[in-house]
């Protein structure tokens, strides 16, 4: 039987090749080159292929789409890792720290430009549709990342803002990798709507995996440091939950953490960390997780095609949920 999603994968790395080939200069193309040439997991160009398999058996006629939202995706983390000041992607430097702050600005507004270069090559009678699908989640992809950057001072972050600010900054970006993918493929609107839905749902489920491990992961499976968000006094969903839950001791001392200055990184880390034991929100996480992964299977299941051609986004999705990385 042939694996889907390895031939899918195959087709996108090897396009991704291609990708702002033989450009000058060197200096501003090579960074964004750099990034794109780590791979990572491929996950939104890999779904914009098989929501179009769930219709056509012409899955490379989104491929052109599929890269247009894999090369926005990564100028995003470019953005992102020179605003968190990270040191590591993917198991790499970023490209503010292998070349400069500059280049990571200059380079991540190239790639922008390169991706609708590449969204404007989808069949035209679809292009406005999918073009104002694009351009609304890039526009909330920076509606997200400032929220993100504004809890970053903020001490009351709820759960729902919480929530929305992950919707905006990484979900939206699934759902419209999927809905563009069944578009592309004479979905009916039903159909392409709960595609977008099951992506929202599976990217919030995603990224409060990707908080979890950010505390509970192996450093050299995840390829970032550990405990970097605690560092950043990032608005989680472990401190925001652990905010919530702690009692009058605990409490002080998580906001002590926040407010502390000239502290040695690796305590701030584990005394946090033990916090968050103490208050076992990592099982708490872990089920609010399986809502949302079970939330994105029933919106595939009422899609309208058959169960065993759904089967390969199920394990994609199942595997995602269950990633150490």
């Amino acid at each position: 039987m042939v694996n889907k999603i390895a031939v899918f994968e195959k087709i996108i790395d090897e396009a991704s090749k291609g990708v702002l080939k033989d450009c000058s200069p060197q200096t501003l193309f090579v960074p964004a080159k750099y990034i794109l040439s780590l791979g990572g997991k491929r996950i939104r160009p890999l779904l914009t292929l098989m929501a179009m398999d769930l219709f056509s058996k012409n899955a490379e006629e989104s491929l052109d789409a599929a890269l247009a939202v894999e090369i926005f995706h990564n100028f995003s983390l470019v953005h992102d890792d020179l605003m968190d000041r990270a040191d590591l992607r993917r198991g790499y430097p970023t490209v503010h720290k292998k070349w400069s702050d500059n280049s990571a600005i200059l380079s991540g507004d190239a790639l922008v430009i390169e991706a609708y270069k590449y969204i404007a090559k989808v069949p035209v009678g679809l292009l406005p549709e999918i073009l104002e699908l694009f351009s609304t989640t890039a526009m909330e992809i920076c509606k997200g990342q400032q929220y993100d950057m504004d809890f970053e001072r903020r001490f009351d972050v709820t759960e729902d803002e919480y929530l929305e600010m992950i919707r905006l900054k990484t979900a939206v970006l699934i759902g419209c990798a999927l809905k563009i993918g069944g578009i592309i493929a004479g979905a009916p609107p039903r159909d392409a709507d709960l595609l977008y839905q099951f992506g929202i749902n599976m990217g919030l489920a995603f990224q409060l995996k990707d908080d979890l491990l950010d505390v509970y992961g192996i450093p050299e499976t995840f390829g970032k440091k550990i405990g970097g968000d605690i560092l950043c006094n990032k608005k989680t969903i472990l401190l925001i939950r652990g905010l919530k839950n702690a009692d009058n001791a605990q409490r002080e001392e998580l906001n002590r953490w926040l407010t502390a200055t000239g502290y040695d990184p690796e305590e701030k880390i584990r005394s946090v960390k033990n916090i968050y034991d103490e208050l076992n929100l990592k099982f708490v996480v872990e089920n609010l997780i399986e809502k949302y992964y079970l939330a994105s299977l029933d919106c595939l299941s009422s899609v309208n095609a058959p169960d065993n051609s759904k089967r390969d986004l199920i394990n994609l999705s199942e595997n995602l949920m269950y990633r150490e990385k």
